[in-house]
């Protein structure tokens, strides 16, 4: 059985339209309720991020000749809002990021300068208490981090996981229903695509190559739609649980696009996950975990399913010296079993993203085609044992070192071309990290992150250790 198995693709695209056209209707109201709210307040900002990152084996731990890359990073982000009373406001960002190669790695093809897009990251309307019941809506292009997040994002973080941190953005409806003061339930629908077609974009006519295809810049597989209930409950003062059930469409692809002769077809998927969040707080104390069972079916009958979760501990001593605080997480991703019929792989949804650490989700890339295409963070198939410390060198300085080390549930099929880089063990490797981060001031703040990965017999013999540095300054206004 497959949850919303009936609603047929001409059915999601009229579901797309309706919403786009609910949402033109909104903003146009703007105009209308500016005449009722004549004391609106505007706010705005600015934000500028300059970052170089230089990946040594990072793709293929020098198994199959992929040149390494070392490269700067510039993002720029214009913002926006109006309230037109404490329940009703708008939101309006402009970002762009271009990318400076300084090799030996290229893109575009054979160029340094990668000019990228100028993109509109989020637009949304918003309208609190609806109808005077305790109903809160926003509508539009919108992120799902900071309050609006869902617990730690194990599976809904980023709706455009191939353009790095460029943006996060979902395009979305969402209803939050708040029952009383320790009870919520959300109630989302998302459709997010392939490369955007919803909104315009200023760019170059880059080449269909790299993470360009039709001279737009790719953002995922396949579009994507789906609907999530998402409840928050507090229990107690210590105690919050947050169940969901979440449906999700992931139309068919092929790698490469556009190739006469792909090496891989991937049928359309419709997958159901299930699964809650809890988190027990007492005093200095931390403990919490999650799980959730997928269950699904591609088109043509074959079955999907997969499991996930993981649980941590932590304790921060707030009266010491530096208030130092340590976890313990143990994080465990079904892989899939090449003797069964049913594909086994975890699904990440909506969480393709440098969740436990930046470097493993690019040497990935080249194992997960099939499910993935070549876009990192399709974290799946792994077991994660992890113990992490972070300190206060001052108060505007703080240090956060993990080790981390991966095992697989299953050994690795990757597609014919690039099973050099695998072995037949079990052992993925090991990973410490350390990132630092300071506040120059209240504008601006910066980081140096180090991560090191020695791989495991997972891989081929001949795999080299890898490398990931990146620093970055941002200013804020």
């Amino acid at each position: 059985m497959v949850c919303f198995r009936n609603i047929k693709k001409g059915e999601g695209n009229m579901i797309k339209k309706v919403l786009v056209t609910v949402f033109l209707v909104l903003v146009g109201s703007i105009i209308v309720i500016s005449d009722a709210y004549p004391e609106m307040t505007f706010d705005y900002g600015a934000t500028i991020r300059l970052r170089q990152e230089i990946w040594d084996n990072v793709i293929d731990l020098k198994t199959l000749n992929v040149p390494d890359r070392n490269f700067f990073r510039f993002k720029t982000s214009f913002w926006g809002s109006v309230d037109f009373n404490k329940d009703i406001g708008a939101y309006l960002k402009l970002t762009s990021e271009v990318y400076y190669n300084l090799g030996p790695y290229k893109q575009p093809v054979g160029q340094r300068l990668d000019e990228n897009e100028l993109i509109v990251d989020n637009f949304y309307f918003k309208a609190n208490n609806v109808f005077g019941i305790p109903v809160d809506l926003k509508i539009g292009r919108q992120d799902f981090l900071g309050p609006d997040m869902y617990g730690e994002g194990f599976l809904i973080l980023d709706g455009n996981p191939n353009d790095g941190s460029r943006s996060f953005y979902f395009n979305a409806a969402k209803a939050k229903w708040r029952i009383n003061e320790k009870n919520s339930i959300d109630f989302v629908y998302i459709t997010n695509q392939q490369t955007d077609k919803y909104m315009p974009a200023l760019r170059t006519a880059v080449p269909d190559a790299g993470t360009y295809y039709k001279h737009k810049k790719i953002l995922n597989a396949s579009d994507e739609q789906a609907f999530v209930v998402y409840g928050r409950n507090k229990l107690s003062e210590n105690l919050t649980v947050e169940p969901y059930y979440i449906f999700k469409r992931e139309e068919k692809f092929q790698f490469p696009f556009g190739s006469k002769s792909p090496l891989s077809v991937t049928p359309e998927l419709d997958l159901n996950t299930i699964g809650a969040r809890a988190v027990y707080k007492s005093g200095p104390w931390k403990f919490g975990g999650e799980f959730a069972h997928q269950f699904g079916e591609y088109d043509g009958g074959r079955d999907r399913t997969g499991y996930g979760g993981y649980i941590f501990g932590s304790r921060k001593f707030a009266d010491m010296a530096l208030k130092p605080e340590f976890e313990l997480r143990f994080v465990s991703l079904s892989g899939d079993d090449p003797d069964t019929e049913k594909n086994e792989n975890w699904d990440p949804l909506f969480s393709r993203a440098p969740y436990w650490n930046e470097l493993l989700i690019y040497v990935q890339i080249y194992e997960l085609i099939p499910d993935a295409y070549a876009i990192p963070g399709y974290w799946t198939n792994l077991q994660l044992y992890m113990a992490k410390a972070s300190m206060e060198l001052t108060p505007d300085t703080k240090l956060s070192l993990s080790y981390q080390y991966f095992r697989s549930n299953e050994k690795a099929n990757p597609l014919s071309p690039y099973r050099a880089m695998f072995s037949n063990g079990h052992e993925r490797g090991h990973l410490p990290t350390a990132m630092l981060n300071h506040k120059f001031s209240k504008n601006i703040d910066g980081f140096l992150q180090f991560e090191y990965f020695v791989p495991g017999n997972f891989y081929n013999d001949n795999a080299k250790n890898a490398i990931f540095f990146r620093w970055q300054l941002q200013f804020k206004v």
